[in-house]
């Protein structure tokens, strides 16, 4: 329970921690999973019978709802604004890698869980040149590239470095994202060849 409740550490004072609920931490985690680790507080929460609302503000100031069942479980988390809350995927396992018809890159927002790997499939030749460029927000990812034979291109660094550099194999590279936290992770990732 104590590590659900960081997300209001920095508002509400330690007393007022051991008053979370298990509708808001369920509310907290499905923020984590959807944003990463954003920060924020806990404005109000209204119970029923059938369930309950719980209004959070996040670290930027946007204010959101959440309705949990019983369980906990969140049926639902929306903007209190009404703004739409564009989906993002939650990833591991490998993604093959396509750009569209005559673009020769692809840009792509995702979400990692803790203590996992997405590998990132891309065909490309020897003698072109491949950009990769990691954003993390709300924690931290490390990154690193590998060639079709297995070798390393580029040893695993942190996702605040871009990479640009020439290949030397042809085939398949793998670009591997990795979270070793404990909380998700959202990135957004831009893989490019010339």
């Amino acid at each position: 329970m104590f590590k659900k409740t960081l997300f209001a550490c920095a508002i509400l004072s330690s007393a007022a921690l051991a008053d979370i609920s298990e509708e808001a931490n369920a509310c907290i985690d499905e923020m984590r999973v959807r944003f990463g680790n954003v920060g924020g507080e806990i404005l109000d929460q209204l119970g029923s019978e059938a369930g309950t609302l719980v209004r959070l503000r996040d670290k930027n100031g946007v204010v959101y709802e959440c309705v949990v069942w019983s369980g906990p479980e969140v049926a639902d988390l929306r903007r209190a604004d009404g703004e739409e809350i564009p989906p993002v995927d939650v990833v591991s396992g490998t993604q093959r890698v396509q750009f569209d018809k005559g673009t020769s890159g692809s840009a792509m927002s995702a979400t990692l869980k803790p203590n996992t790997t997405v590998r990132y499939i891309l065909g490309a030749s020897d003698g072109q040149f491949l950009n990769v460029d990691v954003a993390s927000h709300g924690g931290a990812l490390d990154y690193s590239i590998e060639n079709p034979d297995g070798s390393m291109l580029l040893d695993l660094i942190s996702s605040d470095r871009p990479y640009e550099g020439q290949l030397w194999q042809s085939g398949d590279h793998v670009i591997g994202v990795v979270n070793a936290g404990s909380q998700p992770v959202t990135f957004d990732i831009g893989i490019g060849i010339n």
